[in-house]
């Protein structure tokens, strides 16, 4: 299983924080954001390789970090060849260059760069083990005003996904969807043909949504929370809560 860091955005929301500097490597106390997820991921036994993909302008500071740390599985970092915001290829691009770039023909654990978990990701590797099949995560959210800002699904009693929908209305549950996901090898052929078949290439959920609708696909409940840092306030909070230094 090789694990896929979607790490090509350019953090607007952060200001000149990030103007220079990818978000992903920004130090919550001693640590990194990606370290703290690498730190897990490294340690799951079914994942040989973390690929890392960014965009040109931060590849270079990919690399100098990638040159001063030490993990078991070996870490290929991908430039997708943007240098702006305004040319950025979406999450779903990203996906996709990296795979056929590297030729990727395995398992694939897709994850988002900018959160901090508190559970470990081989809960969700063991789930989709026992699944067999692709899979995405999920967490009870009472609240209706972001259930509409985020991915939201149905499931059965087997929490197999009967149905998403992206920032709905009118949300059919309080299931909602964090950016970490399961590709199944086998459904590898879907992933490279979604684009050209109307997925939408900008968030990485709007891959979700696409194989939803046509293969089968298994949401695990997320075991305890995340911490999603998407702005100046939440960075700085995440350091206040972490030990980190503004």
């Amino acid at each position: 299983m090789k694990n896929v860091v979607i790490a090509a955005g350019y953090a607007t929301r952060l200001g000149e924080l990030t103007k220079n500097f990818p978000k992903p490597l920004l130090k919550i106390g001693e640590r990194n954001i990606l370290e703290r997820m690498l730190d897990d991921i490294d340690t799951i036994p079914e994942i040989d390789e973390h690929i890392i993909i960014t965009n040109h302008k931060f590849a270079q500071h990919f690399e100098d970090w990638k040159q001063a740390v030490s993990y078991s599985k070996p870490i290929t970092i991908v430039d997708d060849g943007t240098e702006t915001n305004d040319t950025r290829l979406g999450a779903v691009c990203d996906l996709l260059f990296a795979m056929e770039k590297l030729n990727v023909d395995d398992d694939l654990l897709v994850v988002a760069a900018d959160n901090l978990l508190f559970f470990s990701f081989k809960e969700f590797v063991d789930f989709a083990k026992a699944k067999d099949s692709s899979c995405i995560m999920c967490h009870e959210q009472p609240s209706i005003e972001k259930l509409q800002r985020t991915g939201v699904v149905v499931l059965d009693d087997n929490n197999r996904v009967l149905n998403m929908e992206e920032k709905p209305q009118e949300p059919k549950s309080h299931w909602a969807v964090p950016p970490f996901y399961i590709y199944k090898k086998g459904d590898l052929e879907l992933v490279r043909h979604s684009v050209e078949n109307g997925c939408g290439k900008d968030a990485p959920g709007n891959l979700a949504h696409y194989m939803v609708d046509h293969a089968i696909m298994h949401a695990w409940p997320m075991s305890a929370g995340r911490f999603d840092i998407g702005s100046l306030d939440t960075y700085y909070e995440a350091c206040d809560k972490f030990g980190g230094k503004k």
